[in-house]
């Protein structure tokens, strides 16, 4: 195991331990206290420990080298994993709303009584929000380092749970001086954010299965280098394929006609250089065709 996944899989196991413990404290006193809005951060925390444990599964998988079928390796795994994680933050939310509103409704219609949460309750609610505050910073610093998605989704779930965490603490607070509809709307507030994170987290990573680029300031840095090379006179095709942390760039430029098959290859050889040297390792193959140019010197694509 390289530097890389060894610091993926501390984040990951880092995380799923203290789901374990965050699940079973949050869902026995958001019982026991009677606050609906820290058994819903109850239940996401559950969901968090089912995720992470596909997470682990699908992070053993990515890390197998490339073979005959998956030339490329198996780095693909991990955009799959966040949209995975991404899926169970959105079902999460979804139904932690849904049954948030049904209490909302009916508190306010007298069809259940209220009751003040405990002070235990609001006890866990603190002890969560310092604790996903420091996962947040940990797994945000490892994802700087790995470039990994799923660290980035997760990372964005601690995100998530840091504002749901706060919510159900206003919640508690405010149920303790008799509103107690604002305990189980605290829960509503929580599955909006779950909500947002997890459709985030899908469109995101599904643009990197997609092939999409990270960003138009990544496009045009390649067509400036590229385009700066004595001989390109302009690119017709431009692909990139993105593999874990790396990306591969599929290119057609246009070149003179007239020129040797050996010239070609020159300058084919000088545009993978350059793109080496100006995007590092953020590289992990260059693929450069070249056909006569079918557009005037100095278009751009």
């Amino acid at each position: 195991m390289n530097e890389r996944d060894r610091r993926t899989s501390l984040t990951v196991n880092l995380g799923l331990i203290s789901n374990i413990i965050l699940s079973i404290l949050k869902t026995t006193i958001g019982i026991f206290g009677h606050s609906p809005a820290l058994l819903a951060d109850g239940i996401n925390s559950s969901s968090d420990v089912v995720y992470y444990v596909a997470v682990k599964i699908f992070m053993r998988h990515a890390r197998k080298p490339a073979d005959e079928e998956h030339p490329y390796g198996h780095r693909q795994l991990e955009s799959i994993s966040a949209i995975v994680v991404g899926a169970f933050i959105l079902t999460t939310g979804i139904a932690i709303f849904w049954e948030s509103i049904n209490t909302v409704y009916e508190l306010a219609s007298g069809t259940a009584i209220g009751r003040a949460a405990s002070y235990w309750a609001l006890l866990i609610a603190v002890c969560t929000f310092a604790l996903k505050i420091f996962l947040y910073t940990y797994t945000r610093t490892n994802t700087r380092k790995t470039g990994n998605p799923t660290l980035k989704a997760l990372a964005n779930d601690h995100f998530n749970d840091i504002m749901a965490s706060l919510a159900v603490i206003i919640g508690i607070v405010l149920g303790k001086f008799g509103w107690h509809w604002m305990d189980p709307a605290a829960g509503a507030i929580v599955a909006i954010f779950i909500i947002k994170t997890g459709i985030e987290i899908i469109l995101e990573n599904s643009g990197d299965l997609m092939d999409s680029f990270p960003d138009e300031d990544f496009r045009a840095q390649i067509s400036d280098v590229t385009l700066k090379i004595e001989g390109v006179r302009d690119i017709e095709e431009l692909g990139i394929h993105r593999f874990g942390p790396h990306y591969i760039v599929n290119m057609t430029i246009g070149v003179e006609g007239t020129i040797s098959v050996s010239a070609g290859h020159k300058i084919a050889d000088e545009v993978e250089a350059k793109l080496f040297d100006h995007f590092g390792s953020g590289l992990s193959k260059v693929n450069i065709h070249y056909h006569p140019s079918i557009k005037a010197t100095g278009d751009n694509i």
